[in-house]
């Protein structure tokens, strides 16, 4: 198999493991109590990143089965078998799960034969903005591992790695504007690889590379490099992992305003 398509693959059934995951946690939430307001939510989320990689993995083609398959599942049938109302929650998240499945086992040729259109094209390139095309390849990878740790309820690991993701790419730009430009923001002094953090972030929005948005993380990311006390693993919630990977994509835009 080419490389290439070989690399989507493996990148697909990352997406879709993670999204298999979410699914069964939301599933199991909703069959207990249907009026969670952040189960909903989540929800909502989940079936919006379904549609996504469905509709990528189909090429952009509703007649595409993977796409008729996803649009059916939110339908209800009747004893006749037309479509009569919306099905409850919990059996459309089942259903999901159901399309998901047969989507990886499709692409380990199992089925329904291969589940990528020839009209797919390649995976959508993030960090194509990076100016060091050694780190692009890294910060892709280790964005998809943010999103399987988080998928996956490993929230420490999931804030820790889009942290450093940030914290990467923001050192790229920095360096890419270089030390002499920087010092008119009132850059320390030393190399910028010396520098905390902290001092990435805040003379990177003073040079104008990046805007406000990195106010938002929470202590917990601003200290991921830190250990804990006596070298514990610092608490991490599912909403400081979340605000991190927020912080993230704002920054993703910043230095990408085309994307």
């Amino acid at each position: 198999m080419d490389e290439g398509l070989q690399a989507q693959m493996e990148s697909y059934l990352t997406r879709l493991d993670g999204l298999i995951h979410r699914g069964r946690q939301i599933r199991d939430l909703l069959a207990t109590n249907l009026s969670d307001g952040s189960a909903i939510a989540a929800n909502r989320k989940w079936q919006e990143d379904c549609g996504v990689t469905i509709n990528q993995l189909s090429g952009g083609s509703k007649a595409h089965w993977l796409a008729r398959s996803f649009s059916e599942a939110f339908l209800m049938r009747s004893a006749s078998g037309h479509a009569a109302a919306d099905a409850a929650p919990q059996e459309i998240a089942q259903r999901l799960l159901d399309i998901l499945e047969r989507a990886v086992a499709s692409l380990h040729s199992i089925g329904e034969g291969p589940v990528i259109s020839s009209s797919s094209g390649p995976l959508p390139r993030r960090f194509e903005f990076v100016h060091n095309p050694e780190l692009r390849p890294v910060v892709e990878q280790a964005y998809t591992e943010s999103r399987r740790a988080f998928a996956e309820g490993d929230y420490n690991l999931a804030m820790r790695t889009s942290c450093g993701i940030l914290e990467a790419i923001v050192t790229d730009a920095l360096e890419h504007k270089g030390l002499r430009a920087l010092t008119f923001w009132g850059a320390p002094a030393g190399e910028i690889g010396s520098w905390s953090f902290e001092t990435r972030l805040a003379v990177a929005e003073k040079a104008e590379l990046i805007r406000g948005g990195c106010a938002r993380l929470p202590a917990a990311a601003r200290r991921y490099r830190d250990p804990g006390e006596s070298g514990t693993e610092v608490s991490v919630s599912e909403r400081d992992a979340q605000l991190a990977g927020q912080v993230l994509h704002v920054v993703m835009r910043d230095l990408n305003p085309g994307r």
